[in-house]
């Protein structure tokens, strides 16, 4: 049962992905994520990145209820599928597409140069109207397509 409820944790958590960036950081919390959209070149940090911490804040507390009050024990587990969604959105949103650490330059597989174009996509808008491509895992069908068409 804990391998259930962290695995189905951590794929409910590409639905809150793209509803939260959708609707929260393309809405009013905009402020925050506009300089990742707008980039100033000299900047290490953006105020994105506060999101990190926003997201983070759940996870410890389920992690905190699992442990600590009685009853609650399936709680860490999903603490766990939050926490394992957060180290695979950094891997591949930070590292991978956006090269914040210059690793995984080189890849050529096929799902991870849809996921790529995707995120591409996304970023043509700069502005918080007009988006697409609001999740981070789920590839929309199209840009497979575009991949498999380029083969």
């Amino acid at each position: 049962m804990p391998v259930f409820i962290t695995l189905l944790t951590f794929l409910l958590m590409e639905c809150v992905t793209w509803l939260t960036h959708k609707y929260v950081m393309h809405g009013w919390l905009w402020v925050l994520h506009d300089d990742h959209h707008n980039k100033n070149p000299n900047e290490v940090l953006e105020k994105n990145d506060s999101f990190f911490i926003i997201f983070a804040i759940p996870s410890i507390l389920l992690f905190a209820a699992g442990t600590y009050l009685p009853g609650y024990g399936n709680y860490l587990f999903v603490g766990l599928g939050i926490l394992l969604y957060g180290i695979a959105y950094f891997l591949v949103h930070e590292i991978f597409i956006h090269q914040r650490i210059k690793l995984f330059t080189r890849s050529n597989n096929f799902y991870l140069r849809a996921l790529r174009k995707a995120h591409k996509i996304h970023h043509k808008h700069l502005g918080k109207e007009d988006g697409e491509c609001f999740g981070m895992l789920w590839v929309p069908t199209k840009y497979f397509k575009d991949e498999l068409r380029k083969k």
